[in-house]
């Protein structure tokens, strides 16, 4: 028997409607916000709301009432000249009814806590609606011997296609666990198309901070007891990731011949193990992405596009150019005053602009002349990037425009691969994890930045590829509006009060963006297409080893 914990009010001031109810409940009652509630209807069917404001409320017209009705403001704890009457009225959003009757509920109705089952209903959550279960995490409802948990699982259409596709996270830095979070639905993902047969899928992460993911296949040996019990009831397993490659940027000083916050000793043993390779990019195998090398460049009259042109034609100077050694003495000759070599539309001074963004660019160790026991990393992609396998790209060390360029280079070569290659074992997805997205596509990136232009093609026309991006930043409202707009899942973790303010979160009832300023590590907000409401869930922590500070 569900319990009864107060009845409908409708006012003149707040009247129900087909989207909203109030009632009044006991000042005692402990609810929350996200808290199902629900409400006999029409024709026997039941009208569902979720929480959203709680108010209490007493018969006292004014704070000086108050004062006075306490003795003249005595403190002490007791009654004064007056027993003031109080109550507790709760706002709800409706989020569905059991009929698919939209009048409004009725004054004096009594509203019900909710069973199990009617919350996953209430919420869209049971077998019926979900056809193609992904765990994403629990949710907590209720108080004391009321309390109850509940599995959530969400429809792996809407988040890996083909109903609706990829995931934006957001939230500051350390305190909202984005990484984790995003391992966590990774890892069911991997789980979920390794026990099933049909579709495949493949993954692509880049390793951004430390040594963060340098490690996704080896046990968290501290994931406690109470971690373990949650994974437990969530039918998920404690292992870390299968069938995982690691890929460090060369570098000809280090002992380690590597760019990286990881230590030798782990490098080298993955080395041993055959699941870690070094990557270098040669000039001959990736001539055809210089403009990456661009991309945080404001082009606006197109003329450093017209020197990458020039090049790629193999026009003037440039027609027997192999290495970037040559490519920067052949860029010098045109710098000089005078020149007479170059296409007549391109000016001196633009060659002289290309040089300086170029020089910087390619200086780093990990544009080398050849290969030797290195990997190139579209070969890797193109050759090694097979269902269930786990590819972390090391770009952590990098300079900020190697490691846009590093990401570019990737992100086009699994358009090819998914486009153009010649392999009857191509994953069905591919998803691309990206953190730190606001490096690539935020709002003050120049608008003709060829990864701009890759992100923008992942999120809008990604998704009949099969090509997912899970992209991951500290502030939403920084991101691009194409990307974040076509991201059919929206995860907000713990963020502050400036950025809850920004026209991003208009929509977000008051209560839920000032909810967003205080959420724990291992909570977050969720947004889906096949919800009928935001809802709060949790997550354990993950099952692969973590380093202190990264």
């Amino acid at each position: 028997m569900a319990k009864v914990i107060g009845k409908v009010s409708a006012t003149e001031k707040y009247p129900s409607t087909i989207d909203e109810f109030y009632f009044w409940t006991d000042k005692k009652q402990i609810l929350s916000p996200f808290d199902v509630v629900k409400v006999n209807h029409e024709s026997g069917s039941i009208t569902f709301g979720v929480v959203e404001e709680i108010n209490h409320i007493t018969d006292a017209p004014s704070h000086f009432t108050s004062y006075i009705s306490s003795d003249f403001g005595d403190t002490n704890d007791g009654i004064g000249n007056m027993n003031r009457l109080g109550m507790n009225y709760v706002k709800a959003r409706v989020s569905g009814n059991t009929e698919n009757i939209y009048t409004p509920v009725l004054n004096g109705q009594q509203v019900s806590l909710c069973e199990p089952e009617e919350i996953r209903q209430a919420l869209g959550l049971t077998e019926k609606d979900v056809k193609n279960p992904l765990v994403c995490g629990y949710l907590e409802m209720y108080q004391g011997e009321d309390k109850v948990k509940i599995k959530v699982t969400l429809d792996s259409h809407f988040l890996v296609g083909p109903d609706g596709a990829h995931i934006n996270i957001s939230g500051i830095s350390g305190l909202a666990a984005k990484t984790s979070y995003s391992m966590f639905l990774l890892r069911a993902i991997q789980n979920k198309f390794k026990l099933e047969n049909g579709e495949t899928c493949a993954f692509v992460f880049f390793n951004v901070k430390g040594r963060d993911l340098m490690a996704i296949d080896e046990p968290n040996e501290e994931l406690g007891e109470r971690d373990r019990k949650i994974y437990e009831e969530l039918n998920l397993p404690t292992t870390p990731f299968e069938n995982v490659r690691y890929y460090y940027p060369y570098s000809k000083s280090d002992s380690a011949k590597v760019q990286s916050y990881a230590s030798p000793s782990d490098i080298e043993r993955q080395k041993k193990a055959k699941k870690a390779f070094t990557y270098k990019f040669t000039f001959g195998d990736n001539k055809d992405r210089l403009d990456l090398l661009l991309a945080n460049e404001d082009d606006s009259t197109n003329t450093l596009e017209a020197c990458v042109n020039f090049i790629l034609n193999g026009e003037g100077q440039f027609s027997g150019v192999e290495q970037w050694k040559t490519l920067k003495e052949t860029i010098d000759e045109y710098t000089k005053a005078g020149n007479t070599n170059s296409n007549k539309e391109i000016q001196v001074v633009s060659w002289r602009k290309f040089k300086r963004c170029i020089s910087k660019a390619i200086s780093n160790d990990v544009f080398g002349k050849s290969l030797v026991n290195e990997v190139d990393l579209n070969g890797e992609i193109q050759n090694h990037l097979r269902a269930n396998n786990v590819m972390v790209i090391d770009i952590a060390r990098l300079d900020e425009n190697t490691q846009s360029f590093v990401f570019g280079s990737v992100a086009r070569a699994i358009y090819d691969l998914k486009l153009g290659a010649e392999r009857d074992d191509i994953p069905d997805k591919v998803i691309l994890f990206v953190d730190e997205l606001n490096k690539y596509a935020s709002n003050d990136i120049p608008k003709n930045s060829p990864i701009l232009k890759q992100l923008l093609d992942i999120a809008e026309r990604g998704r009949s590829l099969g090509i997912i991006l899970f992209s991951v930043e500290q502030f939403r409202s920084a991101i691009h509006d194409r990307v974040k707009g076509n991201c059919a899942t929206q995860a907000y973790g713990r963020t502050n009060a400036i950025e809850v303010s920004k026209p991003d979160y208009r929509y977000i009832p008051q209560v839920y963006k000032n909810m967003m300023t205080r959420l724990d590590q291992g909570e977050y907000i969720i947004s889906n297409p096949a919800l009928r409401s935001l809802i709060n869930v949790k997550f354990p922590r993950p099952t692969y080893k973590q380093f202190p500070n990264g």
